[in-house]
């Protein structure tokens, strides 16, 4: 049983200010019972100051298979840094190796998976937010750019299988991006909301694809893209129409959907209404993730307790993550991993020196 049954946490997943919680944080958080927590580089020091935050916000909690998340993609998407931390290769590097050597590219994806699992386990983190499986689309924004495995389906797939399976593996959970797809945004979310005007059986063909293919993750995250030929109001994120046809339906995705940032500049209106029309529109969770206390508090009035099939899948990953082993392996192993994973790279990537690979 993994508590969640017995107390239903809000249906939000909420970022922090700091290295350590604040005494406001502290009762703010312990009342609000988000259903996780996703840290960024402002939470991090080194490992020990990192083992504490987790332990912490599990003991606050009192839930041990409590989601924490971050995104660390490898390249330019990562949040755990050297020195303290080796530096991986963008998604792009793999891909760039899969056109050469795809066998090379698909262990090296699964080694570099198991060497990052054994990071974040050792941290205390239970959820990674990647792989991506947006398409590269040429001449777009490079919001995705080399967080992409590649422009065709199948060398996405083959990539990021490779990526969920290390993943698993090693005791992380995975959450496939950004559902049903971002690769043709042409602008960056962060800053703007992208516009995509393909036609619908294109998008179903090309960017939907990857993510049909694997639909079984456990946990998905949402784009704030505008697809004209479906919903030419409503962002992805805030669109019952996408996520009930496309995603729920087209790509058959059934299991945890959680919106991508909701205080990124490509939504409208207040975080409070962000929030209550993504979670109407089927996300089942919401994401936020720059710690600020004003929005913390529109994000958790609007976040209801989770019920129905959103707490099924909730329940979904918890138990997953209570199931995972998650044991680091010896030095010894790591050291092998390391030294394996970059003899497959070295004909596409080295780190720079004192990084390691």
């Amino acid at each position: 049983m993994s508590g969640l049954e017995l107390k239903r946490p809000k249906a939000c997943i909420l970022g922090l200010e700091g290295t350590a919680l604040s005494n406001w944080e502290k009762g703010f958080f312990r009342e609000a019972d988000p259903y996780g927590f996703i840290l960024f580089a402002r939470n991090v020091v080194d490992p020990d100051q990192l083992k504490r935050l987790t332990m912490e916000l599990r003991d606050m909690t009192g839930r041990s298979n409590l989601p924490i998340l971050v995104d660390q993609e490898g390249g330019r998407v990562a949040r755990l840094k050297p020195p303290h931390w080796r530096k991986m290769p963008a998604a792009g590097v793999f891909g760039q190796l899969y056109e050469q050597r795809p066998e090379d590219a698909r262990e090296a994806a699964y080694l570099n998976a198991r060497l990052l699992a054994a990071d974040l386990v050792d941290v205390g983190i239970s959820v990674v937010c990647a792989p991506v499986l947006d398409l590269y689309f040429p001449g777009m924004s490079d919001v995705v750019g080399d967080r992409s495995y590649g422009s065709e389906v199948a060398n996405v797939v083959a990539l990021a299988s490779a990526v969920s399976a290390g993943l698993l593996d090693g005791g992380i959970i995975p959450v496939i991006k950004h559902i049903p797809g971002h690769g043709r945004a042409a602008v960056d979310s962060h800053k703007d909301l992208p516009v995509v005007t393909a036609s619908k059986s294109s998008l179903s063909v090309n960017d939907f694809e990857p993510f049909r293919q694997m639909k079984d993750i456990l946990a998905g995250m949402s784009a704030h893209i505008l697809f004209t030929a479906i919903d030419d109001q409503r962002p992805a994120t805030v669109s019952p129409t996408v996520i009930r046809d496309v995603i729920r339906g087209d790509i058959g995705f059934e299991n945890l959907l959680i919106s991508d940032d909701l205080s990124m500049e490509a939504l409208g209106g207040s975080i409070a209404s962000r929030t209550h029309e993504c979670l109407a529109a089927g996300c089942d969770i919401a994401l936020h993730c720059n710690g600020k206390r004003t929005e913390l508090e529109q994000i958790v009035s609007m976040s209801p307790a989770l019920d129905g099939v959103a707490l099924e899948r909730a329940l979904a990953v918890t138990n997953r993550i209570s199931s995972l082993k998650g044991d680091v392996p010896a030095r010894p192993v790591l050291a092998d991993w390391n030294a394996r994973l970059a003899q497959l790279l070295a004909p596409v990537w080295a780190p720079a020196q004192g990084e390691g690979a």
